[in-house]
């Protein structure tokens, strides 16, 4: 039998050496001394008897044996040498006492070569063993900024706490982004019970994300893991059943197949204007009732946010009496979230807006989960496949406030007060701050944010004496103040100057009349699978700036000539030479950011006077918002 396995793993060998030539790629294996770089340039550190993946071993120390085998580590040689004559002994010895000789390997970028012991591992992975003991010496390059190798030294930090070799991601940030979905610091090393459950828990993922097809997508098998340990929490994946676990990876294959594009959105930056037939314009629009739910993290009372939602959420029961109806969940956490969701969902609501960053990957779970029901989350740059999101585009209307407050400014200082630095919020602040600099180029903005731990607003008045304040959006009902918009502040005397407007109640009036007219089904067919994400702004009166009688009747023409120039495309706020406080962000006068570049914005502009702060500086309940969506996310520093 032996000698027949080899004729066998001979036959595998020769035709993955054909493909190879096929497609241009080198047929034999890997060898490690070809691709290393310049010796004195790196470190080698010995690691002792460690469990080397088979599928991570790629190639060959030196050159001697690299031609005896195909890409895939097969037999390339005919059957009747001395190599197949001691592949088959070992063959034989494998089935009927195992292989338990470690191998002698290099690891290099996490890739491992053999030095001795290739036909073991040739024969281990004609058999499919998932592993094999070796003595192994890592070289570990220089540091460079190149993506993989950035991704690498990630690896060693996750490795020298975990002892874990066989995850690997194709983006920065994702060792650190997995270590808190399990809730472990970065620096607190595993437990064997830990590395074991992990191992049990990732084995069972891998074994059916491998049976659906996985091998076929351009993802690691890492990168799905991660998606979907966030999405359903590291423990609850961990208790589930083997059933219950294939379950939810099928339910979840979009979501895998969109982790491809790179997180790709189809960013919808205006309300699509579907072309009617004729047949459409006489017959009505459908009559399917909507049943609608909103689900608040506070209460309209005590949070101008939820305020602001549920003013459109009146609107949209105002304009739609009879094809519309609305159910409202007040207070709702992280910790009863689905339970609310579920639900309204069992009470017939078959749209659901999820008004919360924090929310999101809940709405997810409840996408999934009901395929049938339209399913919103209020938040910026959050790529599902399952649900859709929206927000506005409010850092046109920020840049109106600047250039108000710029025009007010006597003392050349402005102070900004947002709450938390997530995706949209720092292109709000830079927005506000070149406004500012248009009208007052000697105008600077200190930068507050209230979620900071000891944040103490009066202490912070009283310190910088600023001549224009821009504070939360918008009065909440409960506050009898007028500390909101922009606002001057001289003791306890405060003087209204101009408000930001978001008009939720128009931006939910045109998302309902999508699903009512069909446009809802045909965004969905736009080529290739991406996340929908609805981002609209002035021009779709969605945005607004109201000013107060406070403000000169000049400066109110300049913002309305503005407001006019933004809305008809003929300006761009993000426009022209762009500098952050560490020099030229963009140098090209002729240039607009594009959409992403805005989202994604993690700089501030340089008349900007305060900095972006980390999770760790923030206080707990700002914790969820930005795991989801902060800024700080992208480059795994949450």
């Amino acid at each position: 039998m032996s000698k027949e396995d080899y004729i066998k793993a001979q036959r595998m060998g020769k035709r993955d050496y054909q493909l190879r030539m096929m497609k241009g790629l080198p047929p034999t294996l890997e060898v490690l001394d070809d691709i290393l770089p310049p010796k004195g340039s790196y470190s080698e550190v010995p690691l002792g008897l460690v469990q080397i993946p088979m599928d991570l071993i790629v190639g060959t120390k030196t050159g001697g044996r690299s031609s005896a085998f195909a890409g895939n580590f097969m037999p390339i040689l005919k059957d009747n040498t001395e190599f197949a004559i001691k592949w088959a002994l070992l063959s034989t010895a494998h089935v009927t006492e195992g292989i338990r000789e470690p191998v002698k390997a290099y690891e290099y970028m996490n890739k491992f070569y053999i030095l001795e012991g290739n036909k073991r591992v040739s024969v281990m992975k004609y058999y499919d063993a998932v592993s094999i003991p070796g003595e192994v010496i890592r070289i570990i390059p220089p540091r460079t900024k190149e993506k993989e190798n950035r991704i690498y030294f990630e690896f060693l930090d996750f490795y020298e706490v975990s002892k874990v070799n066989y995850i690997w991601f194709s983006n920065t940030g994702s060792f650190g982004k997995l270590l808190t979905v399990m809730k472990k610091k970065p620096d607190e090393v595993w437990t064997e019970e830990e590395r074991l459950l992990f191992s049990s828990v990732y084995s069972r993922f891998l074994g059916e994300y491998t049976a659906r097809g996985g091998k076929e997508l351009s993802i690691t098998p890492g990168d799905a893991f991660l998606s979907f340990v966030t999405l359903y929490g590291y423990q609850a994946v961990c208790d589930k059943t083997m059933s219950e676990l294939k379950n939810l990876v099928a339910k979840s294959w979009e979501e895998f197949t969109l982790l491809q594009s790179g997180k790709e959105i189809d960013l919808k930056l205006a309300p699509t204007e579907e072309k009617k037939t004729l047949l459409s314009r006489i017959l009505p629009m459908s009559s399917t009732k909507l049943k609608a739910a909103f689900i608040y993290a506070k209460t309209p009372g005590t949070s101008a946010w939820t305020y602001a939602h549920e003013l459109g959420r009146l609107h949209l029961e105002q304009t739609f009496p009879d094809e519309v109806s609305t159910v409202v969940y007040e207070n709702v956490t992280l910790t009863n979230i689905e339970v609310c969701m579920e639900s309204a969902i069992k009470s017939g609501c078959n749209l659901v807006f999820t008004t919360s960053p924090a929310f999101a990957q809940a709405s997810l779970k409840a996408a999934i989960a009901y395929p049938d029901v339209r399913i919103l989350n209020c938040s910026l740059n959050t790529s599902h496949r399952y649900i859709r999101t929206y927000y506005a585009r409010m850092h046109e209307a920020k840049f109106l406030m600047g250039a108000i407050a710029g025009a007010m400014a006597e003392n050349n200082r402005l102070l900004y007060l947002e709450d938390y630095p997530i995706y949209g919020s720092v292109a709000n602040i830079n927005a506000f701050a070149l406004g500012a600099k248009m009208i007052n180029p000697r105008v600077k903005v200190y930068l507050e944010w209230t979620s900071r731990k000891r944040f103490d607003l009066y202490e912070l008045i009283r310190n910088l004496r600023p001549d224009c304040i821009s504070g939360k959006d918008m009065v909440i009902p409960e506050e009898a103040t007028r500390s909101f918009g922009i606002y001057r502040q001289e003791g306890d005397y405060t003087q209204s100057l101009a408000m930001p407007l978001w008009h939720w109640g128009r931006f939910y009036e045109l998302l309902i009349r999508t699903i009512m007219d069909g446009t809802w089904k045909s965004d969905d067919k736009a080529p290739g699978k991406k996340a929908i994400n609805y981002w609209w702004g002035m021009s779709a009166g969605v945005i607004d700036v109201i000013c107060s009688k406070n403000i000169p009747n000049e400066t109110k023409r300049l913002v309305d000539l503005l407001k006019q120039s933004i809305i008809s495309g003929q300006f761009d706020v993000f426009s022209g030479v762009l500098s952050s406080q560490d020099g030229i962000v963009q140098d090209d006068p002729e240039r607009s950011l594009t959409p992403d570049e805005i989202i994604k914005m993690d700089w501030l502009a340089e008349n900007v006077i305060g900095s972006i702060p980390k999770t760790e500086e923030l206080k707990e309940q700002a914790k969820p918002v930005t795991f989801q969506q902060g800024v700080k996310k992208e480059k795994g520093q949450i």
